[in-house]
């Protein structure tokens, strides 16, 4: 059973509200989240998002500490050759 509503329509016809423009407003408009699933093996040791994030700067800062190192031979390649 469908039922059809009707709306007390008493705005003007000239009143064009096409290009208003939206403008958000709040804390949580300003914010964008990602969502990510986790494994359930990483979920044990990861359970909330404060969790994650901690762990994640963490290795963003091992990451900039560590001098990056070439290896000494690409893979597959002898020193005999």
């Amino acid at each position: 059973m469908s039922q059809t509503f009707e709306m007390d329509d008493n705005l003007l016809p000239e009143y064009d509200f096409t290009q208003l423009t939206v403008v958000a407003r709040g804390q949580g408009r300003k914010r964008s989240t990602i969502t990510v699933q986790l494994e359930p093996d990483v979920a044990t040791v990861f359970p909330d998002s404060g969790a994650v994030n901690e762990a994640l700067r963490l290795l963003m800062r091992l990451i900039k500490q560590t001098p990056s190192q070439p290896s000494e031979q690409p893979l597959g390649v002898s020193k005999s050759s």
